[in-house]
């Protein structure tokens, strides 16, 4: 279908393709207008998207991105470290974060998904081990599991839920 396109452009879009939401049509709308944008702006997009896979990782602590490690909530003497929210996924975070506005103090624990035995996702493919170690090892006195309202996270919930209970968390 992309034949009658130049070979560099063809790859860009069907790199393009490859992204989420992005479909024959949108990844041919933004390759062109790529195609169309000065020399030095596509420079800078390359750039962006370099230094994103460059700079980014994992925060040691809670899971979520960074470009430093431990991240600027962990790293936060100002938050409260016996809180920890636990989510499914950095965008929960940031969620959140944009959503109270600053009124939640705590701390958060991303799981990087969800239960989902139909799936083949269990415990050991979440960062559940991780979070119970944390528990273990921090005076933590509430978790609040904030997993999204869906049968995954309904799973997931209760069974942090019948973990975490005896560990006399609230």
């Amino acid at each position: 279908m992309m034949f009658y396109y130049p070979e560099p452009l063809a790859k860009l879009i069907t790199e393009l393709q490859k992204l989420p939401s992005i479909g024959a049509k949108t990844a041919q709308r933004i390759a062109m207008y790529i195609l169309k944008m000065p020399d030095e702006e596509v420079k800078q997009l390359g750039w962006a998207i370099s230094e994103v896979k460059n700079q980014i990782m994992h925060c040691s602590v809670c899971g979520s991105i960074t470009d430093r490690d431990p991240c600027r909530i962990c790293s936060d003497p100002k938050r409260d470290h016996k809180v920890v929210c636990v989510v499914e996924e950095t965008d929960d975070v940031i969620a959140l974060e944009r959503s109270w506005g600053g009124l939640f103090s705590g701390v958060y624990h991303v799981l990087m998904g969800a239960l989902s035995p139909l799936e083949g996702i269990g415990p050991e493919d979440l960062r559940i081990k991780e979070l119970f170690e944390r528990i273990n090892s921090q005076d933590i006195e509430e978790i609040i599991i904030a997993t999204n309202p869906n049968a995954q996270g309904q799973a997931t919930a209760i069974y942090l839920s019948k973990k975490i209970r005896p560990m006399g968390i609230k």
